[in-house]
Order: C-alpha cells, then sequence, then structure tokens
C-alpha cells in the first residue's frame, strides 16, 4: 500500500514539472490512466521538486497551468472525458482544394516596408455555413452540425453562461446566430480558429504560426511597448502595485516570442493582437471569464474575452469586418454564422445599402449585462470612460444600434466575392450530406408497425 502510494506521489510530481516544461504527452497519459487533476502538491513533494519559483504548497496541475499559460494542457486538464462523434469538415473532405487554399493563403501573406514591418493578408476572407444546410433533411441536418460543430464549446457558451446567442434580438430576428466550429485540441487551436473564421482551414503546415512569430519578432519594438503598458495598467486596475525590473519584463517577452514559434505550444492575448494586424481587420473574442473545472469549481481568471484592434495599422489599411472567436477552457474555436439572404430591412436600426448576396452578422459588442466588451492593449491615451470606448469601437468597426438597443458590429461576407476555392470547398462538402438518404429511422419503424400486425 505504501509503494502505491509511493509511485502514485511519484507519477504527480513528474506531471507538475511535465506542465512546467510544456510535455503535453505526459498530462495526457496521466489523465487517461485516472490521475486525480485535483491533487494538491504537499510541502513534502514541493521541497522535493526543488523550484519554489515554479510550486507552491497546494498547487494542482491546473494551477500550474494557469500560471505557465499552458492553454493546451488546460483543455485537456478541464474537460471531462467523453466519447466524440466522428468529424467532418471542409477541410477534411477535400485535401487537394485544402492544400490550393493554403497556398494562397501563403501567397496574399506580405511584409510592408517602413517602420512597423508587420506581415498582412491581402485577401479579405469570411467563412460563413451554407445556407443550402436548411435544405437538407432534418435528421441530414443534424448529422452534419454533429461533424462539424463542436457541440461542447457551444453548449458552454450558450447554456452554462450567456456569452453567445443570448440576445433572441440578434439570433432569431437579424440572423446572427453564431456557430462553434470543431478544431483539433492542441495549442494550434488559436491559428486554426482564425484560419477557419477565415479560409475555412486548419494551419496545418504552421504558416500562420510562422507569420505571427516573424511578425512578433521583426516588430518587437512596437509590440513589446503596448505589451508592457497594457500589463502594468491591467495589473493596477485589479489592486496589484508591483514594479518589475526591465530584465524580468525582458525575460517575460522572451517567453512570449518563444511561443509563437514553437508549433503546438499554446498563445497569450498578445498573439491576439498581433493576429489582428496580420489580418488587418478586429478579432471579437466571446470567451468564459473564468477557468473552471468540469466539476463546476472557479479555478481562476481567463482575460481572453474582449475585441482586438489592429491599432498600431493606420484606420484606413484596415477592414471594419471582424472575425469571431470562442474561448473555453484553454481552447479556441472560430464562431461563425450561416448565410442569410442579406440585410432585407430586417429593424436594426440603420440603412446598410447591401445588396441580396452579401451576408451581415451583427456581433454584439456589449456582454449579456450590456457591459461594453473589453479593449486590449490599449496605450494611455487610448484609455478613457465607456463613452470613449466606444467612440474607439466605431471609428475601427461598423457599428450600430439595433430596435433592442445592442450595440454591434456588422460582419459583412459574399458568396460571390468569396474565394473561388472556399466556395468549392464548402460545395463539395455539402454534397456529401446532399446524398445521404435518411430513410434508415423510418424503415425501422415501418417494420416495428409490420410485427405489431403479425
Amino acid at each position: 500500500m505504501v509503494e502505491v502510494e509511493r509511485n502514485s506521489a511519484s507519477a504527480q510530481e513528474s506531471n507538475h514539472r511535465g506542465v512546467v516544461e510544456g510535455d503535453l504527452a505526459a498530462v495526457e497519459a496521466y489523465k487517461s490512466s485516472g490521475g486525480d487533476i485535483a491533487r494538491q502538491l504537499s510541502s513534502d513533494e514541493v521541497r522535493l521538486l526543488n523550484r519554489p519559483s515554479a510550486f507552491d504548497d497546494g498547487f494542482t496541475l491546473v494551477h500550474l497551468a494557469i500560471r505557465f499559460q499552458r492553454q493546451d494542457m488546460l483543455a485537456v486538464l478541464l474537460t471531462e472525458v467523453s466519447q466524440q462523434a466522428a468529424k467532418c469538415i471542409p477541410a477534411m473532405v477535400c485535401p487537394e482544394l485544402t492544400e490550393q487554399i493554403r497556398r494562397e493563403v501563403a501567397a496574399s501573406l506580405h511584409q510592408r516596408k517602413g517602420d512597423f514591418t508587420c506581415y498582412f493578408l491581402t485577401d479579405l476572407v469570411t467563412f460563413t455555413l451554407p445556407a443550402d444546410i436548411e435544405d437538407l433533411p432534418p435528421a441530414v441536418q443534424e448529422k452534419l452540425f454533429d461533424e462539424v460543430l463542436d457541440r461542447d464549446v457551444q453548449k458552454e457558451l450558450e447554456e452554462e453562461s450567456p456569452i453567445i446567442n443570448w440576445s433572441l434580438e440578434l439570433g432569431t430576428r437579424l440572423d446572427s446566430r453564431l456557430y462553434a466550429l470543431w478544431n483539433r485540441t492542441a495549442g494550434d487551436c488559436l491559428l486554426d480558429s482564425v484560419l477557419q473564421a477565415t479560409w475555412g482551414i486548419y494551419d496545418k503546415d504552421s504558416v500562420l504560426r510562422k507569420t505571427l512569430h516573424d511578425s512578433l519578432h521583426d516588430c518587437s519594438h512596437w509590440f513589446y511597448t503596448r505589451w508592457k503598458e497594457w500589463e502594468s495598467w491591467y495589473s493596477q486596475s485589479f489592486g496589484l502595485h508591483f514594479s518589475l525590473r526591465e530584465e524580468q519584463w525582458q525575460e517575460d517577452w522572451a517567453f512570449i516570442l518563444s511561443l509563437a514559434s514553437q508549433p503546438g505550444s499554446s498563445l497569450e492575448q498578445t498573439h491576439i493582437f498581433v493576429l489582428a494586424h496580420i489580418l488587418r481587420r478586429p478579432i471579437i473574442v466571446y470567451g468564459v471569464k473564468y477557468y473552471k473545472s468540469f466539476r463546476g469549481e472557479t479555478l481562476g481568471y481567463t482575460r481572453f474575452q474582449g475585441v482586438y484592434l489592429p491599432l498600431l495599422w493606420e484606420q484606413s489599411f484596415c477592414w471594419k469586418s471582424p472575425i469571431a472567436l470562442g474561448y473555453t477552457r484553454g481552447h479556441f474555436s472560430a464562431l461563425v454564422a450561416m448565410e442569410n439572404d442579406g440585410f432585407d430591412n430586417r429593424g436594426a436600426g440603420a440603412n446598410l445599402n447591401t445588396d441580396d448576396d452579401v451576408t451581415v452578422t451583427f456581433l454584439p459588442l456589449v456582454d449579456s449585462e450590456r457591459k461594453l466588451l473589453h479593449i486590449h492593449f490599449l496605450s494611455a491615451q487610448e484609455m478613457g470612460n465607456e463613452e470613449q470606448q466606444e467612440k474607439l469601437l466605431r471609428e475601427w468597426l461598423d457599428c450600430c444600434v439595433t430596435e433592442g438597443g445592442v450595440l454591434v458590429a456588422l460582419q459583412k461576407s459574399s458568396r460571390r466575392r468569396n474565394h473561388p476555392l472556399v466556395t468549392q470547398m464548402v460545395e463539395k462538402w455539402l454534397d456529401g450530406y446532399r446524398q445521404i438518404r435518411p430513410c434508415t429511422s423510418l424503415s425501422d419503424g415501418e417494420e416495428e408497425e409490420d410485427d405489431d400486425d403479425e
């Protein structure tokens, strides 16, 4: 019995080291073998681990993952083990088209000349689910949604906390319901979700990650200045008054740079800010406010929800149509709308002058309590009261107030103007569902009636 306990403690110590050192495989193996992720380190174990800067009495694996920003590990640790339905997303069904799209993405990346030499995309592409889904039989629609959506994320953002689709006006009358697309549960989920929300594909070849790293490296001074100022303000806003030496700031910044260069490494708020510059458009993150275990215990504050504006570009160089991402338990997901028939006077209180081919999705800039979403990485000059922040949002986004009084940003997309390769990929994926004949349940029922007649 003593030997079993000693082995269990040794495995736990090994996994605490695994979190600090980024060994995801060790953590996954520990959890899948039934290891207790809520078990706390004892003072003897902390002494044995001999790294006081990392380990404290009472720490669990989750506490360490939060401290060291291991989003990939949080996704593993905070998700209850369950059977997943087989997934079938457009990028999986059409590998040849997907590769062509990846080449298009790579070709559309350019580096700006001048002082701020950040990379940027030349094409504005927004992924939406095709309206033709609604023409499929209900049973086939259900199968499609099971295979393309992340139902757990959808449930957490809709039901456990009213984070998306909380407005009946937006979701029903204005056809602006958001759907959480499934992607890989790894440290690449932020990059995957950004490409899914735009081109409908994964960052399989790490093209976007490399661009992120190069932009951070080449424009380090610009992004470092913003990051340092924002972190200082954020800490003070929570009553944490401390001062770091410049070498400590530089050490933390070097860690952020290193995360961007390593495929599979989880990413942080700073990386979202840089991605907004690469896209040349705002990114809105709708996320849970607290890390919670699958038992419902609150474990820490997430800090991801809010609006990320490409503030270091000139406004004239950027698009005002944002993308939306969801954040849950250490995992990012693309939040996309379904095509609709254009605005068609649906009562948002603004004359949009759009044609029937344009899908307009109304993305709330307030939470369910009508509080304005945070704008990340503002400078001291840009920070102000809520009225001033709303003014800033209106400068960077196409905004209006709905008849129900909700401040929204307009996301516009057009099938006709969308990239033809993306349209082909989606059509080929949808054709697979069009060919399904949902007659199995009907024939089962008919057989039962025949049995009853006998």
